[in-house]
């Protein structure tokens, strides 16, 4: 029996007033006369984030959901280059430690997802060396969590560059300068455009990486269609890591905009997934990366509900029910 645990992505939809990705731009901060000033507003609006952070995650305890991604927005130009003096971190201690405790006293799965300018596989070093600032970034967020980092950051491969095998084998020689902390922390996603399953694997095998299985995106982007005859070694990327397998679920916005996210998810599409990999694994984290956050969380836990294939749990998880 396969126990499957859904979560969602850093807004909620239900929340009012409490988003935790507010930003202020380097523009702005330029505006301000008084550097210091400027820096304590910073600080103001990454400290808010942090309490709209706890806000959701117990908006998320009351609706028993128990995973969740948070925004890698919480502290507004953190790596700008004109900022680099900015201890960020010291200010937010507090807050970072209440977050933590939070999450370990509710045993809540929380990660991140760094954006898509943090490219391992990059051939110009600028790019390398600010891409490894924002991941260690992440790494700092964790620590002041008091949160084991290991395999708590998703990343795309990184760029084509129209030549995917150079492109991997890139990604393999800037893994090398990767500090061994950071690499610990990484998983990869297939993605929709230039890495498909397969190649994700290849750097995953290789690398002993945890590989996050995108199903949308195999759909959109793909050498062969059948991701089953891959899925036991998409489960043993996992076979070191403390945490419980992960995958991302999507539903496509339409057939002619298929590689955007919908609203919410298809029920159908999902369990023609889990049909599949029913039994084949203790349990399975779901990242729904739907328009609607939470709402569509919500939305298919109800379609779940009343299916006479699963046997629910709680809130936001339930169990596969095998037929023998």
């Amino acid at each position: 029996m396969t126990i499957v645990r859904l979560g969602y992505v850093a807004m909620s939809m239900e929340l009012k007033n409490a988003s935790p990705s507010q930003t202020m731009t380097y523009a702005q901060f330029q505006k301000i006369d008084d550097r210091e000033a400027a820096i304590r507003k910073l600080e103001r609006i990454s400290i808010s984030n942090l309490h709209h952070t706890l806000r959701i995650l117990r908006h998320n305890v009351a609706s028993e959901i128990y995973f969740y991604r948070l925004t890698s927005r919480l502290i507004p130009l953190a790596n700008h280059p004109e900022l680099l003096d900015w201890n960020y971190m010291k200010p937010l201690q507090k807050e970072l430690r209440e977050i933590g405790k939070f999450v370990r006293d509710n045993n809540i799965r929380v990660d991140f997802h760094p954006d898509h300018f943090v490219l391992i596989n990059s051939s110009k070093k600028e790019i390398l060396k600010n891409s490894l600032q924002t991941l260690k970034m992440h790494y700092l967020l964790l620590k002041g969590m008091g949160i084991d980092r290991t395999h708590r950051c998703v990343m795309h491969v990184g760029g084509n560059y129209k030549d995917t095998g150079a492109s991997l084998e890139r990604f393999i020689d800037n893994w090398a300068v990767v500090p061994k902390s950071l690499q610990k922390m990484i998983m990869l996603e297939n993605d929709d455009t230039s890495f498909t399953l397969e190649d994700s694997l290849y750097l995953c095998e290789k690398l002993e990486i945890p590989l996050v299985f995108d199903y949308h995106h195999h759909l959109a982007h793909h050498q062969n269609s059948d991701w089953k005859s891959h899925w036991d070694r998409v489960v043993q990327t996992w076979r070191h890591s403390p945490l419980p397998i992960k995958m991302h679920i999507s539903s496509p916005k339409s057939q002619n905009a298929f590689r955007h996210h919908a609203d919410y998810v298809d029920v159908d599409m999902f369990f023609k997934f889990l049909t599949e990999i029913k039994g084949s694994i203790p349990q399975i984290d779901c990242m729904i990366e739907a328009k609607r956050k939470d709402e569509a969380l919500f939305r298919l836990m109800e379609e779940i509900k009343v299916r006479d294939d699963v046997e629910m749990i709680d809130g936001s998880s339930f169990k596969l029910r095998s037929y023998q």
